[in-house]
């Protein structure tokens, strides 16, 4: 885990649960369950009020509706370092989510584009125009 993570996470608080993994890997992956399930529930954790709100807003696919946040890791071939794959994508997220959003400060169209608008607006109303049928007079 990186040690300068502003809340680092307390192992305590996460779940790791060994599963087989996925996909191609011949014999071994059949018989050998080194891929992780990392649970962490957001609720229950020790995170600051406002990092725990800012992270089940976040729209992550992997927070569930009870605010369980579940990592699966089956990169390495063994579950150590899937379980440290796991730890440091977790620390990343609760990094990502612990500095609050900068305030939009809201803006206002300079006169010049203001100009332009109304200038393309002008230009595109006149090319509709000429797309019309000729009237005879």
């Amino acid at each position: 885990m990186a040690a300068t993570s502003l809340y680092p996470i307390d192992e305590h608080e996460v779940q790791c649960a060994a599963v087989r993994a996925q996909g191609a890997g011949g014999q071994n992956v059949n018989k050998v369950s080194s891929a992780i399930h990392l649970r962490f529930d957001i609720h229950a954790s020790s995170l600051p009020e406002d990092v725990r709100t800012r992270l089940l807003e976040s729209g992550d696919r992997r927070i569930s509706r009870d605010g369980v946040l579940v990592i699966k890791a089956q990169q390495h071939r063994t579950q150590d370092l899937n379980r440290a794959a796991a730890l440091t994508r977790l620390q990343a997220l609760v990094d990502a989510c612990s500095l609050p959003p900068k305030p939009r400060r809201p803006t206002r169209p300079t006169r010049a584009s203001k100009m332009r608008r109304l200038q393309d607006k002008t230009e595109r109303g006149q090319v509709k125009l000429q797309r019309s049928k000729v009237q005879d007079l």
